[in-house]
């Protein structure tokens, strides 16, 4: 009997750049019990713990493999794959999950005012950047003294490379 289409899943919970997190591959219905499993980072093969494969039925065999995963900042356009080998597949079953589903990649935020002397009551213009965060729905914030000023000039994300978003917000 042939293994079912792999399922991949991932963590419950977004993760940043750096946390290891578990991929989990499963498919079952096969018979004779030996399986192979495969795991790809892009098209880079990835190390996997040994398979557990469990008798599931008179003459079916379910399987499950795990991998870990150290997230990166520039994975947002990556994915992790699972291919699956049996005797009685022509060829191997495949399955992705798209790493933009898991990452989330804090911002980094830098406050700029006008680079020369201000004088006394003259308007300043302050420029927050808030740059490579992932993903996009991001909220900014003035405040003055610990008390929050209402801001309307806030730009939309705009995309950078590797999937990551910046925007800007500015203070007169």
């Amino acid at each position: 009997a042939k293994p079912s289409s792999p399922l991949v899943s991932g963590p419950e919970q977004r993760a940043q750049p750096g946390q290891s997190v578990p991929f989990t591959c499963t498919t079952g219905g096969f018979f004779p019990g030996d399986i192979g499993v495969k795991w790809f980072k892009n098209r880079d093969p990835m190390m996997a713990a040994v398979p557990q494969v469990n008798k599931s039925g008179v003459n079916t065999y379910n399987m499950s493999s795990t991998v870990m995963l150290t997230l990166q900042k520039d994975d947002v356009p990556s994915r992790v794959s699972c291919e699956v080998q049996h005797s009685t597949l022509p060829a191997p079953l495949r399955e992705s999950y798209e790493l933009s589903r898991v990452l989330r990649v804090p911002p980094s935020v830098e406050v700029r005012p006008e680079p020369s002397p201000v004088e006394v009551n003259k308007t300043v213009t302050f420029t927050c950047m808030v740059k490579e965060f992932y993903p996009a729905n991001v909220s900014v914030s003035w405040l003055e003294n610990g008390i929050e000023i209402k801001v309307q000039n806030v730009s939309r994300p705009f995309e950078l490379s590797k999937g990551l978003f910046g925007l800007s917000s500015q203070l007169e």
